[in-house]
């Protein structure tokens, strides 16, 4: 995979480093606003790339690179996608996918038209955090509840309250808490349920309408994920699942958490009495979890995306296809619940 560079941003710098080590990646190009050129210049050379571009089309039509990696502001991911698929450019794009579902929906189905690939860059999704979940789930019985908090103060909150509004805070550019941050309880959720079959979202307004904070609330079959997000405070961060017969706890930041403990009933279920508290004593047993080390958080994604692409595993690509879209779903479900930016025809760079 000849991977283009699009944008100059710390994701982008992050992405850069992330992707050292893997075989089947070549950097071939970087784009940067004209603005940004001296930053695409130094990142170029501390790179070894040899194609740098502040013109968007032209990079499309000259480089030699055959898959685009957009780490731009939200509002701009719909847009620099369509255009590289448009021009035969697989594409990779940073989340959250887009700002709304029919635009993901327009992207995947030209993405399928073009025979090309449309793959979103979100972490947890490939890493082995996850997968330890997904195994463990069985262990729990049926799901009756899942917490999750991913909160972490802003070092742009304090500009915010002085009155300035960063993009994270702009919802002409698609910020706030629910897209920024809540994002990967969601994808958690629905990487391992499926879609949920009722959608709230109660936010926390800043002045000038965004949700600096919240709590989304998915309604199963059988149980309810309450899931909070803030930008606005901190808190210890996890994500709980409790079943009938145990629970797991993921602790730590949902996207770089290396360490799941799940405890639940071995055996036979049989009460073996009861505690000082009254509560029924079960014969337990508690599975200790640690992921292994990786390069960089970001690195695994970009091996699966090269092997994706390379192979052309068209039956991978779809399975995080529908993934996306479903978080996507109910993305869109909880802004309009709560009044977000319903406005499809914003500002866009």
């Amino acid at each position: 995979m000849k991977l283009a560079f699009i944008g100059t941003g710390k994701i982008i710098e992050d992405a850069l480093g992330a992707v050292t080590p893997v075989s089947k990646l070549e950097k071939t190009a970087v784009f940067a606003r004209p603005h940004s050129r001296a930053k695409a210049e130094r990142l170029a050379a501390e790179h070894g790339i040899a194609e740098i571009y502040t013109d968007y089309t032209e990079l499309l039509e000259q480089t030699s690179a055959d898959t685009v990696y957009i780490g731009l502001i939200n509002s701009a991911h719909y847009s620099y996608a369509k255009e590289a698929l448009l021009r035969g450019k697989n594409v990779i794009l940073e989340k959250p996918l887009t700002g709304f579902a029919e635009e993901a929906e327009e992207l995947y189905a030209l993405a399928k038209e073009k025979d090309l690939f449309l793959l979103e860059a979100i972490t947890i999704m490939h890493a082995p955090m996850f997968y330890e979940m997904e195994k463990d789930l069985e262990k729990l019985g049926p799901v009756r509840m899942v917490l999750a908090n991913y909160s972490q103060y802003s070092s742009r909150y304090d500009k915010y309250l002085a009155g300035q509004v960063p993009h994270a805070f702009d919802p002409e550019f698609y910020g706030g808490a629910l897209f920024d941050i809540n994002i990967y309880n969601v994808y958690y959720c629905v990487g391992l349920f499926g879609s949920p079959r009722a959608v709230e979202y109660y936010p926390n307004f800043g002045p000038n309408g965004i949700d600096t904070s919240g709590t989304l609330v998915l309604s199963y079959d059988g149980f309810t994920a309450s899931l909070t997000g803030a930008k606005d405070s901190d808190s210890p961060c996890y994500v709980s699942v409790q079943g009938e017969k145990g629970w797991m706890r993921l602790n730590g930041k949902p996207n770089t958490a290396t360490e799941l403990t799940t405890v639940y009933v071995e055996g036979e279920a049989k009460n073996l009495g009861r505690d000082a508290a009254g509560a029924i004593i079960r014969p337990i047993r508690t599975d200790v979890y640690k992921a292994p080390e990786q390069f960089h958080r970001m690195t695994q994604e970009f091996e699966d995306f090269a092997r994706i692409i390379e192979e052309k595993d068209r039956a991978e690509a779809d399975r995080l296809a529908k993934i996306s879209l479903e978080v996507m779903q109910v993305l869109e479900k909880g802004r309009k619940k709560a009044g977000l930016w319903i406005d499809s025809n914003i500002k866009r760079p």
